[in-house]
């Protein structure tokens, strides 16, 4: 069986096309600036040669139509002809409280995503737009399977993903935590209990997906008992562009204060806070460690606080772990940057945590391993996510068992 994954966002598409007979992933690759004049599709051949191509893409149809063509291209296509496409697995954003699961989509699917978009307005339409491109590209015989980012996450008690507000506004509008990055969260789940030689019923793990966008989970006996993401992916711990969680009185001050509306003091907690809004310099951490290495203090405060937080969400979640086995740091930063993972660690040194300095700094571009010495009470590990993964074997035993 071949799978076809998507993860469509408001003006970008990423794919991976995988074998499951042995999961090799034969062709994956990007459209990026779908709706603008400079749209474009980059993808990799079979020897790893990167291609770029310039297309016009008004929307996900025609982004599809150019995955499409990469996927059938006569000197780097993967496939001779489109009925090789057996099932397509979609990333989906936001399932609320409904979907605790993966599920074959159909139009009942579609109207609850729907429903639920107003959780995820920059993700929950290119997903919607992505599945139905999906059926007018390579027809509505191929199934199609929704995961689900918020879906890991519905094993949480109430005590841990209610607010202390009005219980009506839970009643009204389902106002309440759902977390994020459940796909990446479980996969890593699943690889530290691997690499432990345990079950992950047996285990109280820490998982720490660090990106642009981050966000920390406890997990229990393979079950989320508490994510730091909330209601909206902007809850939690400051990210590349995100403040992480306030106290609401900085908004309706600054809002005071600025006399701004919602949408405007969405678009600065969102968009100019983070990284980027204490540096000043930029969302990415490159530039952001290029300019603390240069002696810049905002930079410098930037990163203090950013592995501040972290600890601070670490070592909550020990306590409400009651102990942890293991910590897992994942994603983009988390995967990369032995600078953020040793400070986190030093914090975490309370806990007898220890870590090989030597070997962590040589931890990043696709090195992964443990970074923790055989002294420490706690085990940590660099795992590389693998959300593609999951998602095309959800779908595939989903398609199976039709």
């Amino acid at each position: 069986m071949k799978i076809l994954v998507i993860n469509a966002g408001s003006s970008s598409l990423k794919y991976q096309f995988i074998d499951m007979n042995d999961e090799k992933v034969l062709a994956k690759g990007n459209c990026e600036r779908i709706g603008t004049d400079g749209a474009f599709i980059g993808f990799k051949t079979k020897s790893g040669e990167k291609i770029e191509r310039k297309r016009q893409m008004l929307n996900h149809t025609q982004a599809f139509e150019a995955v499409k063509e990469a996927l059938l291209d006569p000197n780097y296509g993967a496939v001779k002809e489109l009925t090789e496409v057996s099932a397509i697995g979609h990333r989906v954003v936001q399932g609320g409280s409904y979907f605790d699961k993966s599920v074959l989509i159909n139009n009942h699917v579609i109207n609850r995503i729907n429903e639920y978009s107003s959780l995820a307005p920059l993700h929950s339409p290119a997903n919607i737009q992505g599945i139905e491109a999906c059926s007018k590209v390579f027809g509505t015989k191929v199934p199609q399977v929704a995961v689900f980012d918020t879906a890991f996450h519905q094993t949480m008690p109430e005590k841990a993903y209610m607010y202390a507000i009005p219980y009506k506004y839970y009643e009204k509008f389902g106002v309440r935590k759902y977390g994020a990055h459940g796909t990446s969260h479980r996969y890593v789940t699943d690889k530290m209990a691997e690499l432990m030689g345990k079950k992950k019923e047996e285990l109280k793990l820490i998982t720490c997906h660090i990106g642009n966008g981050s966000s920390i989970t406890a997990v229990k006996n393979g079950n989320v008992i508490d994510t730091s993401m909330g209601l909206t992916p902007l809850g939690g711990f400051m990210m590349g562009t995100r403040s992480g969680s306030l106290d609401p009185s900085v908004v309706t001050f600054i809002a005071e204060k600025e006399h701004l509306t919602p949408d405007e003091l969405s678009r600065i907690l969102n968009k100019e806070s983070g990284l980027l809004g204490v540096s000043g310099i930029s969302s990415d951490d490159r530039d952001v460690s290029e300019a603390e290495a240069n002696g810049n203090l905002r930079a410098h405060l930037a990163h203090e606080m950013l592995y501040y937080q972290i600890a601070q969400y670490i070592g909550s979640y020990y306590v409400t772990l009651g102990g942890c086995d293991g910590i897992v740091f994942t994603a983009g930063l988390g995967e990369n940057q032995p600078q953020l993972r040793e400070k986190v660690c030093e914090y975490l040194s309370c806990l007898g945590v220890e870590i090989d300095k030597e070997f962590n700094a040589k931890a990043r571009v696709g090195v992964t391993g443990t970074i923790s010495t055989p002294e420490s009470k706690i085990r940590v590990e660099v795992i590389a996510t693998d959300e593609e993964m999951v998602i095309a074997r959800d779908t595939k035993a989903i398609v199976e068992s039709l």
